[in-house]
């Protein structure tokens, strides 16, 4: 049987099952129970028929390979010519040398943070469950924990732990402003009326670790102190006294939580009442008194004025009265509006009005 070897291959060369020896590039016929097994040298070194121990133990492919031995707690970068071109995880390998430059970075996964040393482009091509990505943004701190033990806190950036004896992992927290939001917490007020209140409260963490390894819910923590300070202040006044005062009971409140707040590790940056909601009943009565009141102040500025217009009447008259040049100032101003207003009306047949106003105002009779 014929068989041509290429310059990027290698025969394997078999007798009954057992390896020989190794055959390089040309044509070769075998007889028999013999056999060539094609390798490429593209490829590792691997035999369907033999194992790897077997055939690095002849010289010839022991000549023409790079062997590597992985322990398990180990991690090889495999580079050809310099190149990155894979990891290695726990096993032996032999690569052909022959065309090629073989080249390994050993890296100890036991130290998790060992994973630093290794470009991020790198662990693309390794397997994803021997390391743990953590991407912190921005604007958050990530708390790496080793085998659920708080470890320290990590900037924004992008890591990598190893993760083969200890059990990495990280939760986040938010450096930005955080609202805390009460909606509809129900208050009974000093006379007995249950108010629906909503509050906001902005904070932020001052102490990223206390605040999980102290406090436990720090936001369940906040929002029961801030109901609380609510039903203090709420609960000493009358519905009109908070109603009138809402900006005061806000004040009170948010500087009872910022005295609160260190315990929690938070910082309150500002809180107020946004919405007080009345029940149903009572808000119809706050209706009708304020359509009251305001029905009672229009009265009273019509009946102001009603007094300022006829005072100003009479004091007109009594000087019209008393001056008789101001009378007839005056009947020239009316006479003065009629005739801007009116064209030319005719009474008492063919007699022109404008005419006998005319007469009227010289002192004479109109023609009836």
């Amino acid at each position: 049987m014929k068989t041509i070897i290429t310059e990027n291959q290698r025969g394997l060369l078999f007798h009954n099952g057992k390896f020989i020896t190794l055959l390089n590039a040309g044509k070769y016929h075998v007889f028999g129970e013999k056999k060539i097994e094609l390798v490429s040298l593209d490829q590792p070194l691997a035999s369907k028929i033999a194992s790897l121990d077997v055939l690095l133990k002849n010289s010839a492919v022991a000549a023409d390979t790079t062997v590597i031995d992985v322990p398990d707690e180990e991690l090889a970068l495999h580079f050809i010519n310099g190149r990155f071109t894979e990891a290695l995880t726990a096993g032996t390998y032999a690569f052909w040398s022959v065309h090629d430059k073989h080249t390994f970075t050993r890296i100890n996964m036991t130290e998790p943070e060992s994973a630093a040393e290794i470009p991020q482009f790198m662990f693309t091509r390794i397997p994803t469950h021997l390391y743990t990505k953590v991407e912190v943004a921005e604007y958050m701190k990530a708390r790496l924990y080793y085998n659920k033990h708080l470890v320290r806190l990590l900037d924004s950036g992008i890591y990598y732990f190893w993760q083969y004896k200890t059990k990495v992992n990280a939760d986040y927290v938010d450096t930005r402003l955080t609202q805390l939001t009460i909606t509809g917490q129900e208050i009974l007020s000093k006379d007995k009326v249950c108010l629906r209140i909503n509050f906001i409260c902005n904070y932020k963490i001052t102490d990223y670790t206390k605040v999980l390894t102290e406090i436990d819910n720090y936001e369940e923590q906040l929002h029961i102190a801030a109901q609380l300070a609510l039903r203090e202040y709420i609960g000493r006044h009358t519905i009109d006294e908070i109603l009138e005062n809402k900006d005061e009971i806000s004040e009170q409140v948010f500087e009872k939580l910022k005295l609160k707040a260190r315990e929690f590790y938070i910082d309150i940056m500002d809180a107020g009442i946004r919405d007080i909601i009345l029940p149903g009943e009572i808000r119809e009565i706050m209706n009708s008194v304020l359509i009251a009141e305001k029905r009672a102040q229009a009265n009273v500025i019509t009946r102001r004025e009603e007094v300022a217009s006829t005072r100003s009447l009479l004091n007109t008259a009594k000087l019209m009265d008393e001056n008789r040049t101001l009378y007839k100032l005056k009947e020239l101003e009316y006479l003065e509006r009629i005739c801007e207003n009116v064209g030319n009306i005719s009474v008492n047949g063919n007699a022109d009005l404008l005419s006998q106003l005319n007469t009227i105002m010289r002192g004479g009779n109109a023609v009836g």
